[in-house]
């Protein structure tokens, strides 16, 4: 429990940062994850309409300081690569 009003005021703003995180940390979960399904079927087009949107998302987050930078660095070149291995083959 905060003491002191300052402190209560930084609760209120970690609530408010902690589900705004959340969110932006769900959405890009659920774009990565779509990609990958759509990696896994024969739809190259539909494909790369969900890397493109996951790459948006990711991009986003990063901006926001919700991930790390090198977090979506990392995560970017690892969709970047399996889309480009299925557009290969």
């Amino acid at each position: 429990m905060p003491n002191t009003k300052s402190a209560q005021k930084h609760l209120r703003a970690d609530k408010k940062k902690h589900i705004r995180n959340f969110s932006v940390k769900s959405k890009v979960k659920t774009a990565v994850k779509r990609a990958e399904q759509a990696f896994n079927s024969e739809n190259t087009k539909q494909a790369e309409e969900a890397l493109r949107e996951a790459l948006i998302k990711l991009d986003k987050a990063g901006q926001k300081g919700v991930l790390k930078e090198n977090t979506v660095r990392r995560k970017k070149s690892r969709l970047t690569k399996k889309f480009n291995k299925i557009q290969a083959a």
